[in-house]
């Protein structure tokens, strides 16, 4: 039971990390897109900490990840296995297809966030050049 808390844990954290590159980056982006751009800065000037987000981008697409890889390894390394009890062995499978299922919605996040932050500029400007 030990090793479920653990993963619930990181899965829990992971998608709490990956949202905070959607409210850095593709949130401001979103209200600009939809004529909303002075209620993007209203939040920056308001929430100071979207700007040290924003600011420290790198370091967070790099952290989340880095948790993104290390959540991949523990929910599909080899060797994994639940308990031998039928009913653990249950509830170990129910909290395995959550923890996938966080996991995906993480990765979805994540990479809505890093297109919005690192591709939506360029792919943008070449397709004005073309």
């Amino acid at each position: 039971m030990d090793e479920m808390a653990t993963s619930r844990r990181w899965t829990w954290l992971l998608l709490f990390a990956s949202s905070t590159t959607l409210i850095c980056c593709a949130l401001p982006i979103l209200l600009v897109s939809l004529g909303l751009g002075a209620v993007s800065a209203a939040l920056f000037a308001n929430l100071p900490v979207l700007m040290s987000l924003a600011q420290y981008k790198a370091w967070m697409f790099g952290a989340t990840g880095g948790l993104l890889a290390l959540t991949t390894w523990l929910l599909y390394r080899p060797g994994r296995t639940c308990p031998a009890d039928p009913e653990l062995a249950d509830h170990c499978e129910n909290i395995r297809r959550w923890n996938i299922r966080f996991y995906w919605t993480s990765v979805a996040v994540w990479l809505i966030g890093f297109g919005t932050a690192y591709l939506a500029l360029p792919i943008y400007l070449w397709l004005e050049g073309a």
